[in-house]
């Protein structure tokens, strides 16, 4: 019976130890925490791509580039965010919510100096480039006209390449499409956008 009871407290303690090894966890057993670091951008803030989700009606406000309100209360904002393009974030008028980030454009390319933003009837439209050394003054190489409707869950692009950029864009008359212009002395460029039918081809137009 004594040795009996020794076998049996011997026994106990050894699963015991055993225990406490497997409680501690090892190598490869998925044991310990793990940490995941976000990087800051470098510039502009709105990073990630859309994913269907909103942010917290309590969390600080987004810092954009530009940021502009529409008529009915909602309000746009975009950035040019290193080595992603131009990210666009809308909030709610009745929630204040902001939506995730969507990427509107994507580009490596350094960005530019301006980033413009207009409001027309519940449209935004955007005039946006990139290029080398271009924040320094060169060029763009890379020139964005874009056009948000309805929810602004759709937008309508056009790139122009090697180009000195946009200049402005206004309505066309009370078509409801919207017009994309740079003058010369000697050219007129325009880029036409409607509802119906998104982005024209540019003209070049001798004045």
């Amino acid at each position: 019976m004594r040795m009996h009871g020794e076998r049996l407290r011997a026994l106990a303690g050894a699963v015991l130890v055993v225990g406490v090894a497997v409680a501690c966890g090892g190598p490869g057993d998925g044991g310990g925490s793990a940490t995941v670091t976000a990087a800051a951008p470098t510039k502009g803030t709105a990073t990630a791509t859309g994913t269907g989700t909103h942010a917290s009606p309590t969390a600080p406000a987004p810092r954009f580039d530009e940021e502009i309100g529409l008529p009915d209360g909602r309000r746009v904002g975009m950035a040019y965010v290193e080595g992603r393009g131009l990210v666009e974030r809308h909030r709610d008028a009745d929630t204040g919510v902001w939506s995730a980030p969507r990427v509107v454009y994507a580009t490596a390319t350094d960005r530019c100096q301006s980033l413009t933003l207009k409001v027309f009837d519940g449209r935004v439209a955007v005039i946006a480039d990139w290029g080398d050394y271009c924040y320094d003054g060169e060029p763009p190489m890379e020139s964005l006209a874009a056009v948000g409707t309805a929810d602004l869950t759709r937008w309508d692009t056009k790139l122009t390449r090697s180009f000195d950029g946009w200049s402005k864009v206004a309505p066309a008359g009370g078509s409801g499409d919207l017009v994309f212009t740079r003058g010369s002395t000697e050219w007129l460029t325009r880029l036409r956008w409607s509802g119906a039918e998104g982005f024209a081809e540019v003209e070049e137009i001798r004045r």
